[in-house]
C-alpha cells in the first residue's frame, strides 16, 4: 500500500515532486508509525465490515481500528468478537486474491480478549497488525502488554500495541506527573511493541462535562491543551526516547453536497467547468483543518478519525511541501554536520543546522511516506485530486 496509491499514476505524477513510497504491514515500525495517517475507527459489529474496509482502501485509507470498546454497547461485545472472526476470514480471502488491505488494529476492552481473539482468528491473524489498548496507565497497561507479548509468541506474528492515553489520572493535575512517569516506564519496557500512543480527548472533555464546538480545536480547550503539551513533553521527545503521539479525534462531519465551499481557485490539472466543490469545508471542516495544523505544530502525527470524510484532509495536509523538503535536505547535507546557519533556498528564513536537525529528520520521514508536493502544488490541489471519483 501507499498513500495516494488510489490515484491514477498520471495524477500522482502531476502532484508530486517525490511520490510516497510503498509500505506493507511488515515494514519497519518507524515507517509504519509515520504512515498511520488518518486512522479510521469503525465499530466491530458492522455486518459488512470486510466490504466496508475494502471500500475505504479504494478511497485512500491505510489504517483502521475495529472497535470493541466505547463504540459498541456492553451487551454487543460477544457479537462483535464473533463478527470480527467472520470478517477477518473474508479479508484473508480478499488478500489472497491480491487485494490491498489497510493496517488493521482491534480495540479491546480487557487483556484476555487479546490472546482469545488471536486464537479465534486462526490463519487470518496474518491480516492483523495489532491492538489498541484503552484507558492506558502503568497499572492497567502491563497486563495488556503482557497479553500482547504472549499472543505474539503464540501466533508467530509481530503484533503492535497502540495505547490510548485517556484516563482521569492523566487529566487531573495532582496525579498527572506521576501517571505520565508510570506510562513512560511501562511503554519504555515494551518499546519494540508500541507503535504509537493515541490521545483520548473525548474522555478528557467528558471528565469536566465539556465538548468543543465545531469552530474550536482541542487547543482552544485549555485543560485539554495542557494535557497534550505534557504528554508530548514526556512521551514525544525527539532524543530517541520518545514515541509517535497521534492527533485527537475530530467529532464533526458534514454529508451534504455543500460540504466544501466552492470559493478557492481551481485545481490546475482538472480544468472542469463546474465549481470546485472540494475546497476548504464550511464550518466543521475549517475547524478540522486548523486542528490538523496545530497537531503538527505541537508534535503530534496522524489523527484518529471517526468519519471517512476526514481522511482526505488529514492526508493532504500530511504531504511535505516543496519548501519544507528543500529546507530539510539542506539542513541534513553531510557537509553541514558541524552546524552553522544558512539562508533557505527559498530565501525567506534562517535554517540553523543543529537546532533544526530533529525537525528535518522528522520531515524527511514524513516525505518518505506521504511524498513531496511539486513546487506549485498545495493543499487544495491534493485534496481535490483525492476526492475525484475513480
Amino acid at each position: 500500500m501507499r498513500h495516494f496509491g488510489h490515484l491514477p499514476p498520471d495524477i500522482r505524477k502531476t502532484l508530486f515532486h517525490k511520490e510516497p513510497v510503498e509500505f506493507t504491514a511488515d515494514s519497519s515500525a518507524r515507517t509504519l508509525a509515520a504512515a498511520l495517517g488518518a486512522t479510521l475507527y469503525s465499530p466491530a459489529t458492522r455486518p459488512r465490515l470486510a466490504a466496508d474496509i475494502r471500500k475505504q482502501v479504494a478511497l485512500g485509507v491505510t489504517s483502521m481500528v475495529l472497535c470493541l470498546e466505547d463504540s459498541i454497547g456492553d451487551g454487543d461485545v460477544a457479537a462483535g468478537e464473533e463478527n470480527l472472526v467472520r470478517q477477518f476470514a473474508l479479508l484473508d480471502e480478499a488478500a489472497d486474491r491480491g487485494e490491498d488491505l489497510p493496517l488493521l488494529f482491534i480495540r479491546v476492552r480487557e487483556p484476555a480478549q487479546i490472546p482469545d481473539l488471536v486464537g479465534r482468528l486462526g490463519p487470518a491473524v496474518r491480516r492483523l497488525s495489532g491492538f489498541v489498548l484503552p484507558k492506558f496507565t502503568a497499572e492497567r497497561g502491563v497486563p495488556f502488554l503482557e497479553a500482547l507479548a504472549a499472543a505474539e509468541s503464540a501466533c508467530g506474528r509481530r503484533l503492535f500495541a497502540m495505547p490510548v492515553l485517556e484516563s482521569p489520572q492523566l487529566l487531573h493535575l495532582e496525579s498527572r506527573a506521576a501517571t505520565l512517569q508510570g506510562i513512560a516506564r511501562t511503554v519504555g519496557g515494551y518499546r519494540d511493541r508500541v507503535l504509537a500512543l493515541r490521545l483520548g480527548v473525548t474522555d478528557f472533555c467528558s471528565a469536566y462535562g465539556l465538548r468543543r464546538a465545531p469552530d474550536m480545536t482541542a487547543y482552544d480547550v485549555q485543560i485539554v491543551a495542557s494535557v497534550i503539551a505534557d504528554v508530548v513533553n514526556v512521551l514525544g521527545r525527539a532524543d530517541g526516547t520518545g514515541f509517535t503521539v497521534t492527533g485527537p479525534v475530530w467529532e464533526y462531519f458534514r454529508l451534504h453536497e455543500r460540504m466544501f465551499k466552492p470559493q478557492l481557485r481551481r485545481s490546475p490539472f482538472l480544468g472542469q467547468a463546474e465549481e470546485l466543490r472540494t475546497s476548504l469545508i464550511e464550518h466543521a471542516m475549517d475547524g478540522l483543518l486548523r486542528e490538523i495544523e496545530l497537531d503538527r505544530a505541537n508534535g503530534l502525527q496522524g489523527k484518529t478519525c471517526i468519519h471517512p470524510s476526514h481522511v482526505a484532509p488529514v492526508h493532504a495536509l500530511s504531504v511535505v511541501s516543496h519548501e519544507e523538503y528543500s529546507d530539510a535536505t539542506d539542513i541534513l547535507r553531510p557537509e553541514r554536520g558541524d552546524g552553522g546557519v544558512l539562508r533557505s533556498s527559498y530565501t525567506n528564513k534562517m535554517n540553523e543546522v543543529k537546532p533544526h536537525r530533529a525537525w528535518a529528520e522528522r520531515t524527511l520521514l514524513r516525505a518518505e511516506v506521504f511524498g513531496v508536493a511539486r513546487e506549485d502544488i498545495g493543499f487544495v490541489e491534493l485534496l481535490t485530486a483525492s476526492l475525484q471519483p475513480a
